[in-house]
């Protein structure tokens, strides 16, 4: 009895509470709605960000130095979530860049399915207006690029933290960077998607009573 104690005590009881700790936040924690009625794509083709999860990029126009983001987002968060219906990619480019994003495209469909990742060409007034209706703290470079991507929620709202331990309100990720993809990014999106999950259960049983 006392060896079962034991044996508990120093392997089932850490489990335990790491899976406490690192499940906590995302079952029920609630991703802030940081800017509401984001500017839609007014495209001639069906990609919107109505009734989708978008992690939504600005590759800018010097496309080459934004090569390692787009693999970075691929294989941290796409490879990950790309199984839920709803979700979806859209990385905005400045018209001209086409050949250089069918070069993108190219290598990452060695590394995965890409039928989710949509690269939106558009005028640089166009860019800077979605852009600046995102209404962060953070800017286009002169490429009207950045390294940071953001999560936009199926009614258009800019998903965010308001309590992030390193940025206070958090606006977008750094697909620069692997550790806040690791571990801030997958978080959010998680949470996002969970909402909905949850959501799309609670009108299935209302419709069944």
């Amino acid at each position: 009895m006392k060896k079962t104690f034991v044996l508990v005590v120093l392997f089932v009881l850490p489990i335990v509470v790491y899976l406490f700790f690192a499940s906590g936040v995302n079952n029920f924690g609630k991703l802030a709605e940081l800017t509401k009625n984001v500017t839609e794509l007014n495209l001639s083709s069906d990609i919107k960000f109505k009734n989708k999860i978008t992690v939504l990029g600005f590759l800018g126009s010097n496309v080459e130095t934004r090569k390692g983001n787009a693999f970075n987002l691929n294989q941290k968060i796409y490879k990950r979530f790309s199984e839920f219906t709803d979700f979806q990619f859209v990385m905005v480019v400045p018209i001209g860049t086409e050949e250089e994003i069918k070069e993108i495209k190219k290598e990452l469909s060695s590394l995965s399915e890409v039928d989710k990742w949509y690269f939106v060409f558009l005028t640089p007034a166009d860019i800077n207006a979605l852009f600046t209706s995102l209404n962060t703290d953070i800017q286009l470079d002169e490429n009207q690029g950045t390294s940071y991507v953001f999560i936009i929620d199926k009614d258009l709202s800019l998903r965010g933290r308001t309590d992030d331990e390193d940025e206070g309100t958090k606006y977008g990720f750094n697909s620069n960077s692997v550790a806040d993809l690791n571990n801030k990014m997958i978080d959010d999106v998680k949470i996002v998607l969970a909402e909905y999950r949850l959501a799309l259960k609670k009108n299935n049983a209302d419709r069944s009573k």
